[in-house]
């Protein structure tokens, strides 16, 4: 099977082959870090975390850039606020910090560079001295700008007519700027947001001081550590237009190269309708959601409608999201239990369960394939999970091989290919994580014989946010990770 993706470029989809046969030139759009990141966020995160796995697991050696926008007028907003710093750098390092350990507790594969905006001014600078010495660009009053009617293609990727364009940047921009579409690629002076105690941080050019436009970022970073063509460019939906087309021009402009070869582009969350945003104060952090649902219910609620469709938050879909990864993992913990069973015997066959699994592998290898459908995926795993639990319920001795099987299959495309955290992968510290939250357990329920309730409901939440869920039963307390 071949995997195809939805080429937002063409509009149509296509069988994926990248430049190299062996490798993968990957960039995704990075967070501007002037907030705590939310689920809005996470959504894209774990979709392009399942790519870069995915595409792993198709064999190709995957070279995987994702920025961070350290420079920016929503960064500047926040200089003085809360103690987050007194300059754009100190803000900026604040949630750069932040992100990282939001991005470590959703199980996310780590990308190859993380490259900052502040870090490459010079590589900025270089590419719009290119874009004015070849034509594309313009100086007035010490900003830089792309003449949008001096690139034939744009608009090639929304589908819009210059015509079409009516204004792009700042309305005080107007007055500098040949056409109204055209953007800004180096701002002259200081950023001064509204109420913000000061400018933002400035660097020397040829044009004097000022500070990079926000779509040059991008080219300029991705050309850096990738090259002049690329093969996969992700984003949000709501890049599309001007973010993305302007990487487009700027970057082929430039160079002379088709900037990416394939663009996907991760739909919204929304919320009541509107989309999950901190501007709009409509979201949900991704530590707060970590921390009550746990990091696998949070990727099996993401994972749960394929990247490219709008997805829906609610409490409901969280709900849903928390029991479908528990059928999961039981049925993960119940094979693996079967399998190391002394009834687990070598000449028990249960063809049943056996076809069931080899159909599962094949229908999610084709889900995959079909432009990352990871709705259709879990479906497949669900399966398996299904028939263990139908063989172990009705079978005295168990079909070892057939287990094995199964195992394998949670594993390698439920722990490699979607990246949840199954129990029982561990290798030799296993056995004292699994002393250390016996303890904590123990100690958990102490405190409820004591009548400390608000206590013990803190210990389950503690340790639901690294991934152990404890259950009290008729039978007891109950955990697993």
């Amino acid at each position: 099977m071949t995997l195809h993706v939805s080429n937002s470029l063409t509009g149509e989809r296509e069988p994926f082959e990248p430049q190299d046969p062996d490798s993968v030139l990957l960039y995704y759009c990075g967070l501007t870090v002037s907030d705590l990141a939310h689920l809005g966020h996470a959504r894209s995160w774990v979709h392009v975390d399942v790519m870069h796995r995915w595409l792993e697991q198709l064999g190709y050696d995957v070279r995987h850039v994702e920025n961070f926008t350290d420079v920016n007028e929503k960064i500047v907003a926040r200089v003085g606020e809360d103690e987050l710093g007194e300059s754009e750098p100190d803000v900026a390092r604040h949630f750069v910090e932040e992100v990282l350990t939001d991005m470590r507790s959703l199980n996310l594969k780590r990308a190859d560079v993380y490259p900052r905006v502040s870090e490459h001014v010079p590589e900025i600078v270089g590419m719009v001295e290119t874009l004015v010495e070849k034509g594309y660009a313009y100086e007035a009053n010490g900003s830089v700008y792309f003449d949008v009617s001096e690139f034939e293609e744009y608009g090639k990727l929304s589908n819009q007519s210059l015509a079409d364009i009516e204004q792009q940047g700042d309305p005080d921009e107007r007055s500098e700027k040949r056409n109204p579409a055209d953007f800004a690629l180096w701002k002259a002076g200081e950023a001064h947001p509204d109420d913000a105690p000061s400018g933002g941080e400035t660097w020397d050019s040829p044009w004097g001081e000022g500070r990079p436009g926000w779509h040059i970022e991008c080219s300029a970073m991705s050309t850096t550590h990738l090259g002049d063509s690329i093969d996969v460019h992700v984003g949000g939906r709501d890049l599309v237009f001007p973010h993305h087309e302007n990487e487009i021009a700027q970057s082929e402009a430039a160079t002379g190269e088709q900037f990416a070869s394939y663009w996907l582009h991760v739909d919204l969350l929304e919320t009541a309708g509107e989309k999950m945003s901190s501007s709009l104060e409509n979201y949900f952090t991704i530590r707060n959601a970590v921390s009550e649902f746990g990091p696998n219910a949070i990727r099996m609620f993401l994972l749960s409608a394929a990247y490219d469709n709008t997805q829906t938050y609610s409490e409901a879909a969280l709900d849903e999201a928390v029991e479908r990864w528990e059928r999961l993992e039981r049925g993960y913990r119940t094979a693996v239990d079967a399998a190391d069973d002394v009834d687990a015997r070598t000449k028990v066959e249960d063809d049943e369960l056996r076809d069931a699994v080899a159909e599962a592998r094949e229908e999610f290898a084709e889900a995959m394939n079909d432009n990352f459908n990871t709705r259709e995926a879990i479906a497949a795993l669900l399966s398996v999970a299904t028939a263990v639990h139908r063989h172990v319920d009705e079978r005295d001795e168990y079909d070892y091989r057939a287990l094995c099987d199964a195992v394998e299959t949670f594993e390698e495309f439920g722990g490699d290919a979607l990246g949840f955290a199954l129990a029982g992968e561990a290798d030799g510290t296993a056995r004292l994580a699994e002393e250390l939250v016996e303890l904590v357990v123990e100690v958990r329920e102490n405190e409820r014989e004591a009548g400390n309730y608000e206590r013990a409901d803190e210990l389950r939440d503690e340790l639901a946010a690294l991934g152990v869920t404890v259950e009290d039963t008729a039978d007891g307390v109950e955990y697993h990770f």
